[in-house]
């Protein structure tokens, strides 16, 4: 399989080949458009090679998705949950194979790809108590003889759009929890992470076959943007969920809202985190770490500002240099490596521009800011002493490049962690109530998640996920984001002989 045939003998484990077809339509395999390569990232060398979908492959498939709503939806909500329930249970048979490959292709550590399979499967437990749950509120009627009440009803199909950085976690928080508010799901993976896409798209497949319900409800596509314009023009999908840069999510907002449908968007972050003079220092100093270099900075929850009082500045800033120092890089299947590659070659030329910009704009490279010699994606993990007024502190650049800056109070704080146009996470630390709870109030951050001494990453599923501003506004995964998958009508039944208006109008 490839140049690497000795080390991938797992990819067969979880139904992958030398050749792979890249589009699920109508319960079967088949896709008719050119032939990509899928790289690692630790070697730039090929995995395998997969045949992506055309548009008219997107075509036929979607024809067939649309049919098969109308079976999905008329199932009983809890009857969808098991089904959810069988998938997660056939990710956990796999969750090694899966998560290996997750390291493999999208190049975190094996840990991090095995905690992202992980999350799936925590997603499928989730979504199999909320198919008991998918409640409306009873409202008291001002009419007499009058009952007034919410129903939820499903959207129909769901389109979902995921990146690279979490190829099927996200998948997890969108198909999840529209399958048992009765939608289909038409999904467009990564191009870059066509291999995950596909080992997913057979476990669900064969849950569905065995169920024996139609393949349709599960339709799924490898490709580049053709098929993701395809997804946000259509008005066969009420709602489309997309993952990505700003930039391009901006672009599916106009395109979606132009035909009146909704947009789930999960966009760039910039986070900040904030320590305080009363921190635990050592409790910090292991989170910044985590959040500034986990998967190789590519997480939009990565920390990439960290904003110190002046007072703790230089113990702060001595103790993670020293972490950074230490830390390990290579190959992310091997045990002991806590950094793996950039994703890909473009990735690494972005970070080399971004060192430059940092440098003409005053920064000073305190450690790292190199790429590695090697066949592979591998760059230092880098932290840099900079202005926070500098333009490059203003943009994300998806790579583990740390921008560490001085602050006097709180209030100061508060409004350089709200500069910049993202809103995703952001976190403080302190042991002082009055702080948290300034932190988190009315003229507090400004972001999606609001955190704690505890990092600006390593969100939990119970929670709504996303941010503000530019981040998209999007919600997914947990606490109420279900009723952005349904339908919400409000019903009005006159049970009586009379008819008393709204209002107390008297209409003849």
């Amino acid at each position: 399989m490839g140049s690497e045939s000795n080390n991938l003998e797992f990819l067969k484990e979880i139904g992958l080949g030398s050749t792979n077809i890249g589009s699920f339509i109508n319960g079967q395999w088949k896709a008719n458009g050119s032939s990509v390569t899928s790289v690692n990232p630790s070697t730039n060398q090929t995995i395998a090679t997969v045949t992506e979908a055309t548009v008219a492959d997107y075509e036929e498939g979607l024809q067939a998705c649309s049919e098969a709503a109308k079976t999905w939806m008329t199932i009983p909500a809890p009857k969808r949950g098991e089904i959810v329930r069988q998938i997660g249970d056939a990710l956990r048979a796999k969750l090694d194979p899966l998560g290996r490959l997750v390291s493999l292709e999208m190049g975190k550590i094996l840990a991090e790809g095995v905690g992202e399979v992980q999350e799936i499967i925590d997603m499928c437990d989730y979504a199999v108590g909320l198919s008991r749950q998918l409640n409306g509120s009873i409202i008291p009627s001002e009419r007499p003889d009058h009952m007034m009440f919410e129903v939820w009803n499903p959207l129909g199909i769901v389109g979902v759009i995921t990146a690279f950085n979490f190829p099927c976690a996200v998948l997890g928080w969108n198909a999840c929890i529209a399958l048992v508010c009765g939608n289909c799901v038409v999904w467009k993976g990564a191009p870059t992470t066509p291999l995950i896409t596909i080992a997913v798209t057979k476990l669900i497949s064969e849950v569905l076959e065995k169920n024996k319900l139609p393949g349709a409800i599960f339709t799924s596509f490898c490709g580049g943007a053709d098929i993701g314009e395809a997804i946000s023009k259509d008005t066969r999908i009420p709602l489309v969920s997309f993952t990505g840069s700003s930039k391009v999510g901006s672009i599916v907002q106009k395109t979606v809202t132009e035909r009146f449908g909704k947009c789930l968007l999960e966009l760039s972050g910039n986070n900040a985190i904030i320590v305080m003079d009363d921190a635990d220092i050592k409790l910090a100093v292991r989170s910044i770490f985590f959040a500034a270099v986990g998967t190789a900075g590519q997480r939009c929850t990565t920390c990439r500002r960290l904003y110190l009082h002046e007072s703790i500045y230089t113990n702060v800033l001595d103790q993670l240099a020293g972490l950074y120092k230490q830390v390990k890089i290579g190959n992310p299947l091997e045990k002991g490596i806590l950094v793996g590659p950039l994703h890909t070659r473009s990735s690494v030329e972005n970070f080399k521009k971004g060192i430059a910009a940092i440098k003409s704009q005053g920064g000073k490279i305190l450690t790292g800011g190199t790429v590695l010699e090697s066949e592979g994606n591998f760059v230092q993990p880098t932290i840099v002493e900079i202005s926070s007024d500098a333009a490059v502190v203003k943009e994300e650049l998806f790579a583990p490049v740390l921008y560490v800056m001085k602050f006097q109070n709180l209030e100061e704080a508060i409004a350089l962690n709200n500069s910049v146009p993202q809103g995703l996470s952001s976190s403080i630390f302190t042991q002082t109530p009055n702080t948290i709870f300034k932190w988190i109030g009315p003229r507090g951050s400004d972001c999606g998640i609001v955190n704690v001494n505890i990092p600006t990453n390593g969100a939990e599923i119970g929670g709504a996920f996303g941010g503000e501003k530019a981040t998209g506004g999007g919600r997914e995964a947990g606490s109420d984001s279900w009723k952005q998958y349904m339908r919400r009508s409000t019903c009005t039944i006159n049970y009586g002989s009379e008819l008393p208006l709204a209002q107390g109008i008297n209409f003849g």
